[in-house]
């Protein structure tokens, strides 16, 4: 059989971020936006969990502002690289110490219905398919648990996918599901009423240098089984520059994002709007107006 060109190599994509956990926090921008969001989609929910993981932590800022809003929670942190949670110690403080856990999202080390929600913000792209992730953080979480996620869509990178497929047609952006693909991940897992929905964001930098440079910094490397095993020469290099500026927009070149926010419940009745002696909320709330 043919191997599918854009599997990922899992043990790769752990030494790129384990090498990466002294930069991330500096070129993270996006990242860090992105998380802030997701927290805020949390707000319409009355929560006060016991237990919280930060699902694919990195360096541990959004934990931290987990522990800042959920004071009695116990947040845990885990990533699947250890220079990661290194660097997590910088966001620890007496008032918001959580802890840290390195272990893989698709097999993690802790029981069956032992959290009340998952967070996880801008990791499960890194899970080739998801659904391994998904079922592990269906089983962590107590009845009625809830999960909250962002990823990258498929039309995350696309100039730079475009400029490299006119150079040499290799593997050297990562495959991203759309939404609709998500939802079934999620409903396979066993939640229910997801809630999803897609905002577009654009980065722009001077050069493509640049936004590469960027990328190895928060060690989003080219982990594709289809990639090049060789260094990549100066031609193919000059070649792949000239695709990519045929974006470049009043001097600058766009770097398009396409995140995936979601939410859902660990089966059952979702917890929240008061109805008699039952309080409920729907999920539809954390939608967003004006979303695309």
């Amino acid at each position: 059989m043919n191997e599918d060109p854009f599997q990922l190599d899992r043990s790769g994509v752990r030494a790129a971020f384990d090498r990466a956990g002294a930069t991330y926090d500096a070129a993270a921008v996006l990242q860090g936006k992105v998380g802030e969001e997701l927290l805020e989609r949390l707000a319409p929910f009355d929560f006060d969990p016991a237990v919280i993981l930060d699902l694919g932590a990195g360096t541990g800022r959004v934990s931290a502002q987990l522990k800042r809003r959920y004071r009695r929670s116990r947040v845990v942190a885990v990533d699947l690289a250890p220079g990661m949670l290194r660097e997590a110690l910088r966001h620890q403080g007496w008032l918001r110490r959580f802890d840290r856990i390195c272990a893989d999202a698709a097999r993690l080390p802790l029981a069956s219905g032992s959290a009340d929600v998952v967070f996880s913000n801008l990791m499960l792209q890194w899970c080739d398919p998801p659904d391994d992730a998904l079922a592990e953080a269906r089983r962590v979480l107590k009845p009625h648990g809830f999960l909250a996620f962002s990823t990258f869509g498929p039309d995350t990178l696309k100039e730079l996918r475009d400029a490299w497929s006119e150079a040499d047609g290799r593997t050297h952006v990562n495959r991203f599901l759309d939404m609709h693909d998500v939802g079934d991940a999620l409903m396979r897992a066993g939640f229910t009423e997801p809630v999803l929905d897609v905002e577009r964001l654009t980065v722009t930098y001077a050069d493509v240098m640049s936004l590469m440079r960027d990328l190895k910094s928060i060690g989003a490397r080219n982990m594709t089984s289809g990639r090049p095993r060789a260094l990549t020469g100066k031609g193919l290099l000059e070649r792949m520059t000239r695709g990519y500026e045929a974006y470049r927009r009043d001097g600058r070149l766009p770097a398009t994002y396409e995140v995936i926010y979601a939410a859902a419940w660990a089966g059952g009745a979702a917890p929240g709007a008061q109805s008699g002696a039952e309080f409920r909320i729907s999920p539809a709330q954390i939608r967003r107006r004006g979303r695309t």
